[in-house]
């Protein structure tokens, strides 16, 4: 065999060779990004979650609230007006309804736009609640301020989790060389963003009502 032809075969060995290792490269940075993009789909997961089950709890805790003489009516109605709200942003998502949010910056600052103004109306339903005293021995009542305060509680940890695994996989796809890889295929994910200084607090929840306030008058 001439020298050529051991030349050849050389380069032939390094050209397979380096297409090995560049294959095996590229399978494990998909792999690798396809991890992360699950992570930012399972927290995300639980983010909708923990907002489903506030948005469960207010027909119960609009209903309980209902009850008390002369409670305030415009002050419920914004609750469950923004409620309602809330459950357009979740079925206008597009494909996969509020699944397919992250995907989509705009749709995401809708939906956030319409949890915070949900997160508004309850606020200022409790302040007004704190003039009702007899409404603190409502066991149901009670029941419902504990499971919405740690729901708001857990809402604020999930989009925290959230904010951290989306930053980790718009990273991962941003940088060089995985990038190449990313391509069109690995779009960024949108994040939680502050619209105002209390948009991403839990709303205060504090049912130690004055036992010496009287009950206002009611609007109608």
């Amino acid at each position: 065999m001439g020298r050529g032809a051991l030349g050849l075969i050389g380069c032939l060995g390094v050209l397979i060779l380096i297409l090995i290792i560049g294959g095996v490269w590229y399978v494990g940075v998909r792999n690798n990004l396809v991890a992360l993009d699950e992570a930012v789909n399972q927290q995300w997961a639980q983010v909708q979650s923990q907002y489903q089950r506030r948005y469960d709890l207010i027909p119960n805790l609009v209903r309980t609230v209902q009850g008390a003489a002369n409670f305030e009516k415009s002050t419920l109605e914004a609750v469950v007006n923004a409620r309602a709200r809330v459950g357009q942003v979740q079925i206008g998502g597009g494909p996969g309804g509020a699944t397919a949010l992250p995907n989509d910056p705009a749709a995401m600052q809708q939906f956030e736009q319409a949890q915070a103004g949900l997160s508004s109306a309850l606020s200022r339903l409790l302040v007004v609640v704190e003039r009702y005293p007899d409404l603190k021995s409502n066991q149901n009542f009670l029941e419902l301020q504990s499971q919405l305060e740690g729901t708001e509680n857990r809402i604020s940890v999930e989009r925290m989790r959230y904010n951290q695994t989306a930053q980790a996989y718009n990273t991962a796809i941003r940088k060089f060389p995985a990038s190449i890889v990313a391509g069109n295929s690995f779009k960024p994910k949108a994040y939680f963003q502050v619209q105002t200084p209390a948009a991403n607090e839990a709303p205060t929840v504090d049912f130690n009502f004055p036992t010496n306030t009287a009950p206002s008058t009611a609007t109608h």
